[in-house]
């Protein structure tokens, strides 16, 4: 029994090691943080009414420095990789997005920028970035969307995506995928996929997923939302009276997993 029990110790202990063995992120904060974004991906960012919208009201109770500057698109496809996406397209000055708003008395505002966004948070397929036959089409698009980026003003982001309910090796996986192609671009990489193995194994009741075991529910959204803000402008979500429907002890919670995960994941 002993001997059994040393060897399941040791099993966990290993497995343990692959859970979070990975590389380390090289960048760890923007300076200065972005006012404007652009999220790029597919329907893991659309779910529940779009995380965007959840950022957005996250910086407008944490961020009163940002009020009336603060300005959010999503872009999305669903099922998409980042080759199915136009980047430059969506970034170019005066034609792209954001080109135009609507103003009281239903009044087009043909918008002026010299950049429409200052940053881009880009999400791959959920499977694209460790698939055998598109890891190395997730890496090319990331360098070649990043340099577009830059070439436009803007700053690439990536976001780590989650493992699936069912396959929670993925985790470890993509984490490894996202940091590298992160450091490979000098981009920031925000690790939603990390909060949600950390949100899952300290409260294994509260479901992060839809019913598909893929995409997020309410929770896992709000919960991605979270470790945008907490990633992009290193500020705690913990406290902010934004909770998008959950009750407040679950919003507090998904607060500070993914602010816990931020600092992990960087190294603070």
């Amino acid at each position: 029994m002993k001997l059994r029990s040393l060897l399941v110790a040791v099993l966990a202990f290993a497995l343990a090691g692959v859970a979070f063995a990975q590389t380390s992120p090289k960048l760890k904060r923007l300076d200065p943080a972005p006012s404007t974004l652009l999220l790029v991906g597919n329907s893991f960012f659309y779910f529940n009414d779009s995380m965007h919208r959840y950022v957005g009201e996250m910086v407008a109770r944490g961020m009163p420095e940002l009020r009336g500057k603060y300005r959010a698109t999503s872009v999305t496809i669903s099922g998409s990789g980042l080759n199915w996406h136009d980047m430059e397209a969506y970034l170019r000055p005066g034609g792209g997005m954001a080109s135009y708003s609507f103003a009281p008395g239903n009044k087009v505002v043909f918008n002026k920028f010299d950049r429409a966004f200052d940053a881009v948070i880009m999400m791959d397929c959920s499977q694209c970035p460790i698939h055998p036959q598109l890891k190395d089409t997730f890496h090319e698009y990331v360098r070649k969307d990043s340099e577009i980026a830059r070439r436009h003003g803007v700053t690439p982001i990536l976001f780590m995506s989650w493992a699936y309910q069912d396959k929670p090796e993925m985790t470890a996986q993509l984490a490894e995928q996202y940091t590298l192609a992160g450091n490979a671009n000098d981009a920031l990489v925000i690790p939603a996929g990390l909060a949600f193995a950390k949100a899952a194994a300290k409260n294994p009741s509260l479901n992060l997923y839809n019913a598909d075991k893929r995409h997020p529910s309410l929770a896992g959204s709000y919960l991605g939302a979270a470790t945008i803000y907490a990633a992009v402008f290193r500020k705690s979500p913990v406290g902010l009276k934004s909770t998008q429907g959950l009750d407040e002890q679950t919003a507090a919670f998904l607060q500070q997993v993914a602010w816990d995960a931020v600092r992990e994941y960087y190294g603070d």
